[in-house]
């Protein structure tokens, strides 16, 4: 999946550059935007390691699918040949018949399996995402604070920490999606 960068080094210089003395409302957006940063790296780990997951456990389950197919492709080929058997007034082995519902059998097995990974494919996509809108907001917000010390408009940096504050809201929410499974 993506590497989520959250590139903030340069808006940081860019901010330590324009701080003028008398101006300390710079400071509290250098440091709002360091938290934001680190916040979208921690985030951005999080999002990242729910994608894969997501990837591996949707893997498996195509995994399962296709050994399930070939339990009904030898199930079926069974069956024929007891059909075949049956219908020329010829003995169906007792080996056969076991055999028969071995493969039924397998099968259930497999699909629960195969539901259950997909089910977990799917929880560990929605994270992905609870966490990737974290990210994106954490960006957004930190973009605004530098806007707000080179437009010089101390609003910006409460519009800044508005994104800010959502941002928490998913990274928490992705945190609670997390336990609660």
């Amino acid at each position: 999946m993506e590497d989520s960068d959250v590139p903030t080094e340069h808006l940081h210089e860019e901010i330590h550059h324009h701080i003028k003395p008398g101006e300390r409302w710079t400071l509290g957006v250098a440091l709002t935007s360091a938290l934001l940063a680190a916040l979208a790296a921690i985030t951005s780990l999080k999002s990242g390691h729910y994608a894969n997951e997501a990837m591996l456990a949707q893997i498996q389950c195509a995994d399962k699918w296709s050994y399930y197919q070939s339990k009904s492709i030898k199930a079926a080929q069974l069956n024929s040949k007891m059909e075949i058997l049956e219908a020329l007034g010829k003995p169906i082995e007792e080996k056969d018949r076991r055999k028969a519902d071995e493969y039924k059998s397998e099968q259930e097995e497999i699909k629960t399996r195969a539901e259950t990974l997909q089910a977990e494919a799917k929880q560990h996509l929605r994270k992905h995402e609870v966490f990737a809108k974290g990210v994106t907001l954490f960006q957004v917000a930190i973009a605004i604070a530098a806007i707000s010390v080179l437009a010089q408009r101390r609003r910006f940096w409460f519009v800044s920490m508005g994104f800010g504050a959502v941002g928490v809201f998913f990274l928490l929410e992705g945190l609670l999606i997390h336990s609660a499974h």
